[in-house]
């Protein structure tokens, strides 16, 4: 019989590259504009409450969250509205986004204050003032997330400092540069939500980010830092939460359902910072990497920033870059132009030579069963392709292809180069559309 395996132990050893891993960030000069896209958050996109001519300030609101599900856009620079333009994003949705011609000045909106929270409901009024989203990468508003129905059965906060998509290190820069506002957003959440118990999970090749939240937390029981394998993807919600806690999230559940909220590090972080000063969201670090790169580096950027302007603060291409990634390798997206501006949920910026970017032609499928061995959600690409190949829907929902996180790792290890988790998010996708899920 086999041996059943925790999420935590499948994935795969990609490569690392790091290389960013030891510098510190540096700021980069306001941009002559910025653009800041209307949908920078899962949920419907924001409502302009600008126009053009309009003067803004650091801090001023310029999109309005429309609903529950979604998080308000604030300007982070002082300048004027140029006007409201159609931006189009990789997958041909076009998204409203407000034009700011920069003045230079950076002056402060009055509204910017230190926000007075006593209170469960004060905080998280706070956390949607800040305009928060996740800054890993998915862009779910924060205070949705810290606002789950049973709160009540809640005790466990996980911070996700796993990082393990190869270049990005954001995240372990935010640990080595921020620690004060990590634990103030750390404590803050556990406070004002009554949680008991929070797990930091940091993969092992970041030892001194590790060492440095050991020390930090050394005196604080409830506090826990949780050393994690090198091994992706396990940065993964469901994955982390089995690795530091023990629990597995059922189909269909979410983290709350067992307990748990997840955070990202920078996440967590900037609630510390806004509590402090009360400047709502509006830069982000990038990781820029990649061999086309002529100064790989992290950036503290302004959000809205063109992706060309961060590119020539690093120095341009010393080769010609064949693909440009926003995010990680693994799950990142891959942008058709450089004057896309920078999102809130943005945290790498890479630049691939045709080189690293080249793609072998995919060979017929051997059935090595690799693909099956790695899928950290214990799932199985071969057959659920097949399922999908025939729009058998009752076997992929037998299957549980709606499991598929798109982590990537099946098409990383297939020997044959086949675009395996392409196929299993149209699987997912076509499975979803016919209501077959659960």
């Amino acid at each position: 019989m086999f041996k059943k395996l925790s999420r935590a132990a499948l994935g795969a050893a990609v490569p690392h590259g790091k290389g960013t891993a030891g510098m510190k960030t540096v700021e980069m000069p306001v941009a002559p504009k910025i653009v800041l896209s209307m949908q920078q958050h899962i949920g419907a996109p924001c409502v302009p409450v600008v126009k053009k001519g309009d003067s803004v300030m650091v801090g001023s609101l310029v999109g309005k969250a429309q609903g529950f599900v979604g998080a308000d856009i604030h300007s982070g620079v002082s300048g004027t509205v140029t006007g409201i333009e159609s931006i189009q994003y990789p997958n041909g949705a076009k998204v409203d986004a407000v034009v700011i011609e920069t003045d230079g000045l950076q002056t402060v909106d009055p509204s910017v204050k230190k926000p007075q929270v006593t209170d469960y409901q004060s905080f998280i009024a706070a956390v949607q003032k800040c305009g928060l989203v996740g800054l890993g990468g998915a862009g779910f508003p924060t205070a949705v997330k810290l606002s789950p129905k049973n709160l009540e059965a809640v005790d466990s906060l996980v911070i996700n400092g796993a990082e393990c998509e190869p270049y990005l290190t954001a995240d372990n820069r935010e640990f080595l540069e921020n620690s004060d506002t990590v634990l103030k957003g750390i404590k803050a959440v556990m406070q004002y939500l009554n949680i008991a118990t929070c797990y930091i999970g940091i993969e092992r090749n970041k030892p001194e980010a590790m060492d440095l939240m050991f020390s930090l937390t050394k005196d604080e029981p409830a506090i826990k830092v949780v050393p994690l394998p090198s091994r992706y993807p396990q940065g993964a919600e469901k994955v982390l939460i089995e690795r530091t806690t023990g629990r597995e999230v059922p189909r269909g559940g979410l983290p709350s359902d067992v307990g748990v909220i997840v955070l990202n590090v920078t996440t967590v972080s900037t609630i510390g910072k806004f509590l402090e000063t009360g400047m709502p969201l509006t830069t982000k670090r990038l990781t820029v990497e990649g061999d086309a790169v002529a100064k790989p580096q992290n950036v503290n950027v302004i959000i809205g920033t063109p992706l060309k302007d961060v590119l020539e603060f690093c120095g341009g291409t010393k080769v010609s870059a064949a693909k440009v990634i926003t995010g990680g390798p693994m799950m990142g997206t891959a942008q058709v132009s450089l004057d896309f501006p920078v999102l809130k949920q943005n945290n790498g910026l890479l630049l691939l030579s045709e080189k690293m970017a080249h793609l072998p032609a995919p060979q017929p499928c051997i059935r090595c069963g690799r693909c099956i061995y790695a899928c950290p959600m214990g799932l199985s690409p071969v057959e659920i392709a097949g399922a999908y190949n025939k729009k058998d829907t009752d076997s992929l929902n037998a299957m549980m292809v709606d499991l598929c996180i798109a982590c990537g790792t099946c098409t990383f290890v297939c020997p044959a180069k086949r675009p395996v988790s392409q196929t299993m998010a149209l699987a997912k996708d076509y499975l979803k559309r016919k209501g077959g899920s659960n």
